[in-house]
């Protein structure tokens, strides 16, 4: 008897391994899956792949920044000063832009898919049994898929506390963020992690009056303190208003404003607000509890260095995972996860000392220890700086904000940390990061001096802060 229209459809198939989510680490481990011959399959909830990076996470704000970045460069240039009247961008103006990056991605990385024999399932992925999943699509019919490995994907959001009405036209988080109609002439960020700190610099590059909430004493406390100084002096130089160690008590949302009051007793309006603060595991959906598992408060699982779970045949990489929640870091768990899928063991790990990229104005990136961390650990180390306003590719770009600052051992030289605050930071830190990885007599501050670099580039950095900082062992040891 042939089916109502409205009546689920239920079909069966059999995969070598399922991966749920087409974020990075989705996209890691059903390529590298893939590539061994494996039969794999990929359940997307929404109708497009790419995960929250992709959509509502890294690319568009990225994308929004340097939108802005580029007008900021461009009216402060002193070429085009005089010429005419700054140039100014709304919102949505620098939102079309981030929409075509967007269509690229979907487009580049659906053909990897389709290039590497993956099937791709549209639909909300739960646990049956361990070795079951069912699918449910958004026309109402039901798939229902047996596999030997499953590895979950599936990402976070942001975090919304029951007591924030996010269905006020006037209160975002950093995904509804992007639906932003209307041109605000000032914002509440609560929240100044790297996602309140980048859009800190985004919407006061447009000429938006920003008020940012820390809960913490400093920014981005994590980083180099000397780095952290550094973007809370831009930003307030720019205009940001940043209040540390407040924590909102109530927030209300009127016809045209916002209004925020801390425990502090401060009261503070702006024409909307965007609550930045944490993310949450996209774990609800998963029905784990037929499998046995249970995510933390924050909805995150727990996993083995092979990122297995508690049950044998089921996996999870990425944000599910928490720490250190990164696209890049993303991608190669979903790799390394595949590798121990394939072999039943994996010598790859993560490397230690992980990159990170933070897209404020200007940019920060880092790796390895901070100073704060050696000085702790009793470690004797020296420090070499290049300031970019001395370097003459910043000079003819006018982008000679910022500098580079390298971390070596007093003795041994080696170098134990990297840290960049200005424009192309998450590039330039890179030369760097591939010396601090090489063994023994490689990964010495040396290399810096004795190599030549072309000229004029930012990358002559390097060699600027290694002599400035093989000239104070030289001075302290006469």
């Amino acid at each position: 008897m042939a089916k109502g229209r409205n009546q689920a459809v239920e079909r069966e198939a059999h995969f070598d391994a399922v991966v749920i989510g087409t974020g990075p680490g989705g996209e890691g481990a059903a390529m590298q899956l893939a590539k061994s011959q494996k039969k794999v399959a990929v359940i997307e909830k929404y109708e497009s792949i790419g995960g929250g990076c992709t959509h509502w996470g890294t690319i568009p704000s990225k994308a929004l920044r340097h939108s802005v970045s580029r007008l900021a460069e461009y009216n402060a240039n002193p070429l085009f000063s005089g010429t005419s009247v700054q140039r100014g961008l709304t919102f949505a103006d620098i939102l079309r832009h981030a929409d075509s990056v967007i269509s690229k991605q979907i487009k580049l990385r659906s053909s990897f898919y389709d290039r590497n024999g993956v099937t791709v399932i549209h639909g909300t992925a739960s646990f049956v049994e361990p070795h079951r999943l069912k699918v449910s699509k958004h026309d109402g019919s039901i798939d229902y898929i047996t596999t030997d490995k499953v590895v979950i994907a599936t990402g976070s959001r942001p975090y919304r506390p029951k007591d924030i009405d996010f269905n006020h036209p006037r209160i975002y988080d950093s995904d509804t963020v992007l639906s932003l109609k209307h041109d605000p002439r000032s914002i509440i960020i609560y929240g100044a992690g790297v996602v309140g700190s980048e859009y800190a610099s985004i919407f006061r590059g447009l000429g938006v009056k920003v008020d940012l909430i820390n809960q913490r004493e400093r920014l981005l406390s994590f980083l180099d303190a000397e780095i952290s100084d550094a973007l809370s002096y831009h930003l307030r130089n720019s205009g940001v208003v940043i209040r540390h160690t407040e924590e909102y008590d109530k927030v209300v949302g009127t016809e045209d404003s916002v209004i925020l009051q801390t425990k502090s007793g401060k009261r503070m309006s702006a024409d909307c607000l965007l609550f930045a603060n944490g993310r949450s595991g996209n774990s609800e959906d998963l029905n784990l509890a037929a499998v046995g598992l249970k995510p933390n408060h924050r909805g995150q699982l727990e996993v083995s260095q092979n990122y297995q779970t508690e049950v044998d045949n089921i996996f999870a990489v990425g944000d599910i995972i928490g720490y250190p929640s990164l696209a890049s870091a993303a991608y190669d768990q979903g790799r390394i996860c595949a590798q121990f899928i394939i072999n039943s063991r994996s010598d790859n790990r993560l490397i230690s000392d992980i990159p990170t990229g933070i897209y404020t104005i200007p940019e920060i990136s880092s790796v390895g220890a901070t100073e704060e961390e050696l000085t702790r650990n009793r470690i004797p180390y020296e420090v070499g700086r290049a300031q970019f306003k001395h370097l003459a590719r910043a000079q003819i770009a006018n982008t000679d904000v910022g500098c580079l600052k390298i971390i070596f051992h007093r003795d041994t030289r080696e170098i134990l940390g990297l840290h960049c605050f200005g424009e192309r930071a998450a590039e330039i830190i890179h030369i760097g990061q591939a010396i601090m990885e090489q063994k023994g007599d490689g990964n010495s501050i040396d290399y810096f001096v004795n190599t030549t670099f072309n000229y004029p580039t930012m990358a002559e950095a390097y060699r600027v802060a290694a002599l400035n900082g093989i000239n104070r062992i030289v001075s302290k040891d006469i």
